[in-house]
């Protein structure tokens, strides 16, 4: 630590941190989120009674999967659910329902999750990684139409964090060249832009219902949305093994496909989950208000701005770092914070999946090398994706762990060690 740093951080004005010694902000952890509940107990139990009575085991497909689509798909606007094994899965299934043909390009946001980004060479698809918009964890426009080629055969965009991204003038670039959009909601439910529900601009959208997420179906689990019926069917078919739904008596498996189904006890969860669903995001934002306007005054911490018209779910919170009004770097200002006490993530890196081993090394298939390798492909196999402003992003912000649980105590904490880290670091 250089020595105008070391004075700065233990200040009497500022208080001393408490990694430096100093008295922790929050000395128990922050709660945990405590996201089921009686409601869920009863719908499982309700299921299992019913199998209990009739002496089978549940399933799937049943009568609260069903039903579970159905709500899932009204709280959209409207349109088509299936309800699938994991967030990845979803996003496999709906790229295969859309039957690409192999070794076409499709453009996939620098940042997200390592499963938003491989199931498009698991089905000899090339991913195409656009680069975020300045100052943002999401792809726009502008980044998405540098990719576009011939060879463009789908575009894959994630909305971080439940921020949304410019879906509508991404979904408005594509269908101008005839290609199809899947937004990826993993993190995102409950977020809009313009008043509409994200997921339902896109040809079909993916949701991932895994217990960390804003919404849960259980340990894992996730949904394919699509206004479109046809696109639906070909979904149904997809994520049950090619199984003939739809089609004529004695038709066959029509396509080699998995078994990615969800059952009855996850979807009994996932309704009960669907009906708090518009409470819990509207609590994130009231949160995330409070805190956004605690720090407005602080030169070293920012809440960043959504792009306009939209209405953020809060997966997390963004956090931006200013270097430029402090006298540490941002590696120092989130070790203090964590020693504070409050629950951050410094570092996001997971989220460049184009940088990690299993693409770098394109190991998908083997030793072979494909899809990239195939001859088929007419692209750049060595094609590499810098992405600085994705590599910006992540090394200019945190991420803070808050959930619709948190009350005044916690939000009271949250600020307390964000204006306490911020006097001892700020520049003077």
């Amino acid at each position: 630590m250089k020595d105008s740093e070391s004075a700065a951080a233990t200040s009497s004005g500022a208080g001393r941190l408490a990694i430096h010694g100093g008295e922790k902000v929050r000395r128990e952890p922050f709660p945990p989120r405590g996201s089921l509940g009686q409601d869920e107990e009863a719908a499982v139990l309700a299921v299992l009674e019913r199998g209990l009575a009739a002496g089978e085991m549940p399933g799937y497909n049943g009568a609260e999967e069903e039903a579970f689509c159905r709500e899932f798909a009204a709280a959209l606007g409207g349109g088509y659910a299936d309800a699938v094994s994991s967030g990845t899965a979803a996003l496999y299934v709906a790229l295969k329902a859309l039957d690409l043909e192999p070794f076409g390009e499709v453009v996939v946001s620098a940042i997200t999750d390592p499963g938003g980004m491989m199931p498009i060479p698991l089905l000899n698809l090339i991913p195409v990684v656009a680069d975020v918009e300045p100052d943002s964890y999401n792809s726009g426009p502008d980044q998405v139409a540098e990719l576009f080629s011939p060879l463009t055969r789908a575009v894959v965009i994630a909305h971080i964090g439940g921020e949304p991204a410019d879906i509508a003038g991404i979904v408005a670039l594509a269908h101008r060249h005839g290609v199809p959009v899947i937004e990826d909601c993993a993190q995102a439910h409950g977020a809009q832009l313009a008043g509409r529900a994200v997921g339902a601009f896109g040809d079909i959208a993916v949701f991932s219902t895994m217990f960390g997420k804003h919404m849960s179906t259980g340990g894992q689990g996730g949904v394919v949305f699509t206004r479109n019926e046809g696109l639906y069917r070909a979904v149904r078919r997809v994520s049950d093994r090619g199984k003939p739904f739809f089609l004529p008596d004695g038709a066959t498996n029509v396509t080699a496909a998995l078994n990615l189904n969800l059952n009855d006890l996850a979807a009994a969860i996932g309704r009960v989950q669907l009906r708090k669903l518009p409470e819990v995001v509207a609590r994130r934002r009231e949160i995330v208000g409070q805190l956004g306007e605690g720090i407005l005054d602080l030169p070293t911490v920012s809440l960043p701005a959504p792009i306009p018209n939209a209405r953020p779910s809060y997966w997390f919170l963004r956090l931006r770092f200013h270097a430029e009004a402090a006298t540490c770097d941002r590696d120092a200002y989130c070790r203090a914070l964590l020693a504070e006490g409050l629950p951050i993530t410094p570092h996001y890196r997971a989220a460049l999946p184009h940088t990690q081993e299993w693409f770098t090394a394109r190991r998908v298939f083997g030793s072979s090398g494909y899809p990239w390798a195939s001859p088929d492909y007419r692209g750049d196999r060595e094609r590499r994706f810098p992405c600085p402003n994705a590599q910006a992003a992540v090394a200019t912000h945190f991420n803070l762990h808050l959930h619709e649980n948190w009350g005044p105590a916690e939000i009271d904490a949250a600020l307390t060690i964000l204006r306490k880290v911020d006097a001892a670091y700020r520049a003077r």
